[in-house]
């Protein structure tokens, strides 16, 4: 397996670990998603090197692509070991960059790095408690986040049941319909974690994910997100990019990853 281009940063000094999570589990209506991880890091490929918006270069930010975790049969079990590999790297200093895979690896992430706000690019609530008695079910990110951080922002969300909008009227979640999400500023009480499921997308920019849903975001409403929030992050994701269309879901994920990156180390490099 070919690495993240342009992370050719050793392990010991690296600033940001890319890791790859092909879980492929509980998609809903269009598999493939364990092919994510390889499509984004393939496409990734022919992009320039620079970065205009923040004057820098990816090959200069100290990234290191660690491979891929792949599952085993039991799920809890995966969680438990990619929450390891996460947390390692958040104690070593690094940011951790997580390539799905389907939502679910989310959960890991949330676990390793306890961050106090969860900030979440999704078509979906995800605040299901299980979904046909699956406890990890994709459609439960959102909701295992809650047993982690202080809160939620649901961007983009436009569809969940009946239990899951009522859920979603506490305090602590908030839910920005798509079309107030070009205006969203950040107001995030803390450190907080970005999770980008492409299906946030319209789908007639992202067709390749798992559960289609119309009405969504354009691609640069979700990058002027995730530039906003990285500067707040202490970890971020791009999940539920599959194989099911020509690379627009992948193009679209790998464009948003690298984004991150060179949004936060713009943001933190005086620090």
């Amino acid at each position: 397996m070919s690495g993240f281009p342009g992370a050719h940063a050793d392990r010991a000094t690296a600033e940001y670990v890319v890791v790859g999570a092909p879980l492929d589990r509980s998609t809903t209506y269009q598999p493939g998603t364990r092919f994510g991880p390889r499509r984004i890091r393939a496409v990734a490929e022919s992009f320039e090197d620079y970065d205009h918006h923040t004057d820098s270069r990816f090959t200069d930010l100290a990234v290191h692509d660690h491979g891929d975790v792949r599952p085993g049969g039991d799920v809890g079990e995966y969680l438990t070991y990619l929450e390891g590999v996460l947390g390692d790297a958040d104690r070593d200093g690094a940011i951790p960059l997580l390539l799905g895979g389907e939502h679910t690896v989310t959960v890991a992430a949330v676990r390793a790095l306890d961050p106090d706000v969860f900030v979440c690019l999704d078509a979906h609530l995800d605040l299901r408690e299980e979904f046909g008695g699956d406890p990890y079910s994709h459609s439960t990110v959102t909701n295992h986040a809650l047993d982690v951080a202080d809160r939620a922002v649901i961007l983009g969300a436009r569809a969940g049941s009946e239990r899951e909008w009522d859920r979603a009227a506490e305090a602590d979640v908030t839910v920005v319909p798509p079309a107030e999400v070009p205006d969203w500023k950040p107001q995030l009480d803390g450190q907080a974690y970005l999770s980008v499921d492409i299906d946030a997308a319209d789908p007639g920019f992202a067709p390749g994910t798992g559960t289609l849903e119309p009405f969504g975001l354009d691609p640069a409403t979700m990058r002027r997100v995730v530039r906003a929030v990285a500067p707040h992050a202490v970890g971020a994701d791009v999940v539920e990019v599959n194989d099911q269309d020509d690379d627009q879901a992948a193009v679209l994920g790998a464009k948003l990853a690298r984004g991150f990156v060179f949004a936060h180390a713009d943001a933190t490099a005086d620090r």
